[in-house]
C-alpha cells in the first residue's frame, strides 16, 4: 500500500461528491501496489509528459491522473494526485490524448467552453 497526497483540485472534487463516493475513490487509488504501476493494465495506464511519467487511474465515472513519486530519505514510493476529472470532460480529453498544456493549466469545464464558443457566433 502507498502512501496518497492530494492537489487542492484533486480535494475540490472531491469535496463535492457524498461520503460514500469519496470512500469508494480513496479506496480505489489507496489499493494501487508498487507492482500495479511497475506494469500497468486496465483500468491504470501510464503516459509520459514534461519528462515525467504520469498515471491515469479509472474508477466509475471518474479519472485520477496521478505522478509516482519516491521519497529521498525513505527511498519509499508515493502517488500525488494531480487532477481528479469526470470521464468525457475537455479535461479529461486534454490529459487522454496527451494535448500540450502549461503546468498548472486546466481549462474549464466543457459547459463553459461551449458557451463560449456560442458567443463567438453573435
Amino acid at each position: 500500500m502507498l502512501q496518497v497526497n492530494f492537489s487542492a483540485q484533486s480535494m475540490a472534487e472531491l469535496d463535492k461528491l457524498d461520503t460514500e463516493k469519496q470512500l469508494k475513490l480513496i479506496e480505489k487509488i489507496c489499493s494501487l501496489t508498487s507492482e500495479q504501476l511497475d506494469n500497468p493494465r486496465y483500468p491504470i495506464g501510464r503516459f509520459h509528459r514534461d519528462g515525467k511519467f504520469f498515471y491515469r487511474l479509472r474508477v466509475g465515472n471518474y479519472r485520477f491522473y496521478f505522478e509516482r513519486k519516491k521519497d529521498e530519505s525513505s527511498q519509499e514510493d508515493s502517488i500525488y494526485s494531480h487532477y481528479i476529472l469526470h470521464k468525457n470532460t475537455l479535461n479529461d480529453f486534454i490529459f487522454r490524448f496527451k494535448l500540450p498544456i502549461k503546468k498548472g493549466q486546466i481549462l474549464e469545464e466543457h459547459q463553459s467552453f461551449w458557451k463560449y464558443l456560442e458567443t463567438l457566433k453573435k
